[in-house]
């Protein structure tokens, strides 16, 4: 009985997905989604498996499959958030490793379909890891449709500060003066110095695991985001989570803080 029970939930669970599906059609979707794949080192030791690793490798297979379901619907930008500037000072030598090499082999799987670029600094990244970054952005530089942000040593106050550096450096080197820099400091001309320059700003930014916190990700982009927050643990994410999310959003009148 317990096998039949199972066999009868998915068809509803296939019927439900397409109705949400379908009532997406005429629905305002997101330009850009931010996503923080949250919760793989509790899901690894939940399923009883050894290492950590375990799970950013089930975490990263999730991506690639969110990422489908992104450009399925026509959604021409996400943001994946998959090594803070904080990770790089707080986890284990071990762990980092295997996080570093999963994370490059991530970077290559999507630009064989997507559009690629590292946001985040390359300070404390391993040479490896960044030139599977820089081979995936070649790779897919030529491609259409979805573009995909790989946040790897990423901080939101980080990039922020650069950006102020980069105005002053600029500005320095154009012969501006100290008495003048301020009105430069405007927030279009921060933005324009941010790692996402050119890009529209997130309209929505999904966390899974139960977290409800932005852990210093896109701190200056998220300022007038939508914010969606699932219980599944990171690589148990199904589909139907992302539409419920994306019909969360529908559902919501916009008042960018006002």
């Amino acid at each position: 009985m317990r096998w039949r029970g199972v066999r009868l939930r998915r068809p509803f669970y296939s019927l439900y997905q397409r109705r949400l599906r379908h009532n997406l059609a005429s629905s305002a979707l997101p330009q850009h989604i931010a996503m923080i794949l949250d919760g793989n080192r509790r899901w690894a030791k939940l399923v009883g498996l050894e290492t950590a690793a375990h799970g950013h490798r089930a975490g990263a297979d999730k991506l690639l499959e969110f990422a489908g379901w992104v450009d399925g619907l026509g959604i021409p930008h996400v943001t994946f958030y998959l090594l803070s500037t904080d990770n790089l000072r707080g986890r284990a030598g071990g762990e980092l490793t295997a996080l570093f090499d999963i994370i490059g082999t991530l970077a290559l799987d999507l630009s064989t379909r997507w559009r690629v670029k590292h946001v985040g600094t390359t300070e404390g990244l391993p040479e490896a890891l960044l030139a599977s970054l820089r081979t995936a952005e070649a790779q897919g530089a030529g491609r259409s449709g979805l573009h995909i942000n790989l946040a790897v040593g990423y901080g939101g106050r980080t990039e922020i500060t650069h950006a102020m550096r980069s105005i002053v450096m600029e500005h320095e080197a154009a012969g501006g003066t100290l008495a003048n820099l301020s009105e430069q400091l405007e927030p279009e001309r921060i933005a324009e110095h941010l790692y996402t320059t050119g890009q529209p700003d997130p309209d929505l930014v999904i966390r899974t695991s139960g977290e409800q916190r932005l852990s210093d990700f896109m701190v200056w982009q998220s300022a007038h985001s939508e914010f969606y927050f699932v219980e599944a643990l990171g690589p148990d994410l199904r589909e139907v989570d992302f539409l419920r999310a994306l019909r969360s959003y529908a559902l919501r009148q916009r008042r960018y803080g006002a």
